[in-house]
C-alpha cells in the first residue's frame, strides 16, 4: 500500500483559486440568506470583492513556473491555467459590472444569481486544471448545472424557461455522449489520467477507441457551439435576459477552450490524426452556417448568436491543425473574442431601459445622434469582430490563417477568408444603421451610468490597443501553449 500523501500549504497552494472560491461561495450564500433581503445590493458588492480578492490570492500564491500535478495526478497547475483563471476572474467582474443596473431596473437582481455565477466559475476552474477524465467530467457538469439555472433565472419569463429547457435537454445528451466516449476510452486503455492516455494511444487505434473519440468530439462540438450541435445557441442568446446572455457568451468560453486543449490536444494527443479529421467538417459547416444564417437575422442578440457560431469555426480551425501554433492561435482567438463580446453586449445593456429591450437591429438606427459614445464603442467592436485592421480581431483571424497555411490546409484558408467577407456584411450593417440612418423619434434615451460607460469605453480602447500592439498577447499565447 502507498503511504497517504501529507497535505501541506506548498502542496495545495497551486489550487488556491478553487479552494478559495468554494469557501467564498458558501460565504456569499450565507450573507444572502441572512442579510440579502434587508440590504439589496450587498450580495452584488460582496461578489465583486470576492473576485478581486480571488485574483489577488491567485497572483500571490497560485502562480507556478512549471507544470505541477496535485491530488494524485487528477489536477494540474501550469502557466496556461494561471492565465486562464486570472482572465476568468477579470471577465466575470466585467460581466457583473455591466449587468448590475440592468437587473436592478427589472427587479431580477437576486442573490442566487451571484451564487450561481460563482459556482459556474468554480466549474470553469476545475476544467481549466483537469488532468483526469474524472475531473474533466466534474468541471463540465458543475458548469452545465449552474448554467441551466442561470438561463432560467428570470422565473416570470416563459421564453427564458423555454430556452433553459432546450439547453438542458441538448446539454444532457451531450454530457451523455461525453461520458460514453470517456468510458470507452477508459475501458480500452485502463487509465483515467490524461498524461497516461497520451502515452497509451501512441500506436494504431482500435475501432473502439475511434468510436469513443467520435462521441467525445460530438460533446466538445456541442459545448463550443459548433454546427450541427449549435441549435441551443440562438434560443439561449435571444430568450435569456441580456445580463445572462452576456455571461453565457463570454466567461464559459474559457472552459470550452480548456476542454478542447486538455482533453483533445493533451489527453488524446496520440490520436491527433483521427480527431483532427473529425473536426474538419465541423469547422467548415460551422463557418458557413454561422455566417450565412446571421445575415437574415433582425434580432441583434440572435445575430450575435450566429456570429458566435461563425467565430467558433475559427477556434475549431486552430485545433484542426493539430499543432502548437494552431492551439496558440485558438487561445488568442478565444481571449480576443471574449473581450469583444463583453463590449458588444455591454452596449445592448446600456441601450436598453426598463420596459424596452434594445434587441432589434432597428433599435440602433441613428444611435450616433442619440448617444455618440455607445455608437463609437459599437463601431470599434463590430469592426474588430469583422476582422478590420488595425483592431485586434484582424490579428486573431490572421493568426488562424497562418496556422492553417503552415500545416498545409490551403483550402480551409480560402473557405475561412470567404466566410470572413460574408461576416463583414452583417457587422458593417450595424455600423450603417447607427451612423447613416435617421433615429426613430419614439426610442427612449440610453442608460447614463457613468461608471459602466467608463468601463465600456475602456473595453473598446482595449480592443483598439491590442490591435495596435498585438505582439505581447500573441507572444504570451505562444509561450503558454509551448
Amino acid at each position: 500500500m502507498t503511504e497517504p500523501q501529507t497535505l501541506t500549504w506548498a502542496s495545495v497552494a497551486p489550487a488556491i483559486a478553487e479552494i478559495y472560491l468554494a469557501i467564498a461561495i458558501c460565504v456569499v450564500l450565507m450573507v444572502e440568506v441572512f442579510a440579502g433581503e434587508r440590504r439589496r445590493g450587498l450580495t452584488a458588492s460582496l461578489t465583486l470583492l470576492v473576485l478581486a480578492l480571488g485574483a489577488a490570492l491567485l497572483v500571490l500564491y497560485g502562480e507556478v513556473a512549471t507544470r505541477v500535478t496535485l491530488f494524485d495526478g487528477m489536477y494540474v497547475a501550469d502557466p496556461l491555467g494561471f492565465v486562464l483563471k486570472l482572465a476568468g476572474f477579470l471577465f466575470l467582474a466585467v460581466v457583473l459590472l455591466y449587468s448590475r443596473s440592468y437587473m436592478e431596473a427589472r427587479g431580477i437582481e437576486r442573490g442566487e444569481y451571484y451564487v450561481l455565477v460563482l459556482t459556474a466559475l468554480l466549474g470553469i476552474f476545475v476544467l481549466v486544471s483537469a488532468n483526469s477524465l474524472l475531473t474533466v467530467y466534474l468541471g463540465v457538469e458543475l458548469l452545465a448545472l449552474s448554467q441551466y439555472a442561470i438561463i432560467a433565472f428570470d422565473r416570470d419569463n416563459p421564453i427564458a424557461a423555454e430556452a433553459a429547457m432546450k439547453y438542458f435537454v441538448l446539454s444532457a445528451m451531450a454530457s451523455g455522449a461525453l461520458l460514453y466516449g470517456m468510458s470507452m476510452i477508459y475501458g480500452l486503455t485502463g487509465t483515467l489520467a490524461l498524461d497516461q492516455l497520451a502515452a497509451e494511444l501512441g500506436g494504431p487505434l482500435s475501432p473502439g477507441v475511434v468510436l469513443g473519440l467520435a462521441f467525445i468530439v460530438v460533446a466538445v462540438g456541442f459545448k463550443l457551439g459548433a454546427v450541427p450541435f449549435h441549435m441551443w445557441l440562438p434560443d439561449v442568446y435571444q430568450g435569456s435576459p441580456t445580463s445572462v446572455t452576456l455571461f453565457v457568451s463570454t466567461v464559459p468560453q474559457i472552459a470550452y477552450f480548456s476542454l478542447a486543449i486538455r482533453l483533445l490536444a493533451h489527453g488524446l494527443e496520440g490520436a491527433t490524426g483521427e480527431w483532427t479529421q473529425m473536426l474538419i467538417p465541423l469547422a467548415v459547416l460551422t463557418l458557413i452556417v454561422g455566417n450565412v444564417v446571421a445575415i437574415v437575422q433582425t434580432n441583434l442578440k440572435r445575430m450575435l448568436a450566429y456570429s458566435t457560431v461563425g467565430n467558433v469555426g475559427f477556434i475549431v480551425l486552430g485545433f484542426v491543425t493539430g499543432s502548437p501554433t494552431g492551439y496558440s492561435a485558438a487561445l488568442y482567438y478565444t481571449l480576443v473574442y471574449i473581450v469583444t463580446v463583453l463590449g458588444s453586449f455591454g452596449v445592448i445593456l446600456l441601450a436598453s431601459r426598463k420596459g424596452f429591450e434594445a434587441e432589434q437591429l432597428d433599435d440602433y438606427r441613428g444611435l450616433y445622434a442619440r448617444d455618440p459614445l455607445l455608437a463609437l464603442v459599437m463601431l470599434v467592436l463590430m469592426f474588430s469582430t469583422a476582422g478590420v485592421p488595425p483592431f485586434v480581431g484582424f490579428w486573431a483571424k490572421l493568426r488562424v490563417f497562418q496556422a492553417l497555411w503552415s500545416t498545409d490546409h490551403p483550402v480551409l484558408v480560402i473557405i475561412a477568408a470567404a466566410m470572413s467577407v460574408v461576416g463583414a456584411f452583417y457587422y458593417l450593417r450595424v455600423v450603417k444603421l447607427m451612423y447613416f440612418d435617421p433615429p426613430p423619434a419614439e426610442l427612449p434615451v440610453t442608460e447614463r451610468g457613468a461608471g459602466v460607460r467608463m468601463a465600456l469605453a475602456l473595453n473598446a480602447f482595449a480592443v483598439f490597443l491590442l490591435g495596435v500592439l498585438p505582439a505581447p498577447l500573441l507572444a504570451l499565447c505562444a509561450r503558454l501553449i509551448q
